[in-house]
């Protein structure tokens, strides 16, 4: 696994890029970001990252905020949570630039981007609209790209939705 996070993560969000700076275009593992990588990135970067950064942070305060209370503690806004704790290592998310595996069962897998998903050619995809797809077996959402304007508030709804369903079905399997 390539990317950003917990090498313990229980969600994983997979996008097709990285950061064109410093030693990420090569890194080769899974490394958690230190506190302040984040405002380093997105000020030595293009606007890009800190979209991505802001919706990735945007959608996990709210799913934790509505299902998970605990991976909040400490943090009382979206942007809190960013600065402190995304994808640092005692967190359980990861942002991915690896193809995804579906080997941990108890990962749920979210690949940004409809574009993405096509060029990784994920098979067992059922659309429910124009913008997200889900995969039963592999534990996988297709959602729009990390973008205020394709990933909006309303969509960042549907897929704490979807994400909270899946976590549920497996609850479900295991009893």
């Amino acid at each position: 696994m390539i990317g950003f996070g917990s090498k313990e993560f229980k969600l994983a969000i997979y996008i097709a890029n990285r950061p064109e700076l410093d030693n990420y275009p090569d890194q080769a593992t899974l490394m958690p970001l230190n506190p302040g990588e984040i405002d380093y990135i997105g000020k030595n970067t293009s606007n890009h990252w800190r979209k991505v950064f802001n919706v990735s942070a945007k959608f996990l305060f709210q799913l934790y905020s509505e299902h998970d209370q605990q991976q909040l503690e400490g943090f009382d806004t979206w942007q809190n949570y960013r600065d402190q704790a995304l994808f640092q290592a005692e967190r359980q998310e990861a942002l991915l630039f690896s193809v995804p595996q579906f080997t941990d069962r108890d990962v749920i897998h979210i690949v940004a981007g409809k574009s993405y998903a096509e060029q990784l050619g994920l098979q067992d995809l059922m659309w429910l609209d124009k913008y997200f797809a889900v995969s039963s077996n592999e534990r996988l959402i297709v959602c729009p790209y990390l973008d205020y304007r394709q990933l909006n508030n309303a969509r960042i709804d549907t897929l704490v939705s979807l994400v909270q369903k899946l976590r549920d079905r497996s609850l479900a399997e295991e009893n």
